[in-house]
């Protein structure tokens, strides 16, 4: 009974140790890579940016540690990591969300004006072709039937060139007779 209970003890102190908050400003590589989320690389990036000074807070974390956004620094704070002994939360990062969200919404709008304006002019583009295309047929048209309308023209005096012809000729007959 006494080594299942020390087998518990031991148990939860391991536990214990394992989920202990392990702060960025003071923790070794090793402590640093025992954290879930973190491995050789990320952990390397964390101290050489602690060489330059220590983490005032999440958001200098986060803009000074490459790779790390607001979605892993949460991961990381729920796995244990501090900064300052201070876990991460998303009141610390509001006025830096709010920022990034209106920059989002930003691009996002001008992105879809861009959009919208390339639409309206391709548009427009289409129309002109059209109207275009329109006129073309239009001014085909209008030549045929100007060129038939000159062909009636030259049938009607060729028409009325051998009706002279033919009155004539009777005349002409009656004449030598």
């Amino acid at each position: 009974m006494f080594k299942k209970i020390l087998a518990i003890v031991a148990m939860l102190f391991y536990t214990a140790l394992a989920l202990a908050a392990v702060d960025a400003n003071k923790a070794t590589e090793a402590e640093l890579d025992s954290v879930k989320g973190i491995g050789p690389g990320t952990s390397k990036l964390i101290l050489e940016e602690r060489k330059k000074g220590d983490f005032k807070s999440w958001d200098d974390f986060i803009d000074r540690v490459k790779g790390v956004g607001e979605t892993r620094a949460k991961n990381l704070s729920e796995a244990g990591l501090t900064i300052g002994g201070k876990a991460y939360t998303t009141t610390a990062a509001g006025a830096k969300t709010d920022d990034k969200a209106a920059k989002r919404d930003t691009r996002a709008d001008e992105k879809a004006d861009a959009k919208a304006g390339a639409k309206a002019e391709k548009k427009e583009a289409k129309a002109e072709a059209k109207a275009e295309k329109k006129e073309v047929k239009a001014d085909a048209k209008a030549k045929t039937a100007q060129a038939d309308a000159k062909a009636e023209k030259q049938e009607a005096r060729a028409e009325k060139k051998e009706e002279t012809a033919a009155s004539a000729r009777p005349a002409a007959s009656a004449a030598k007779k």
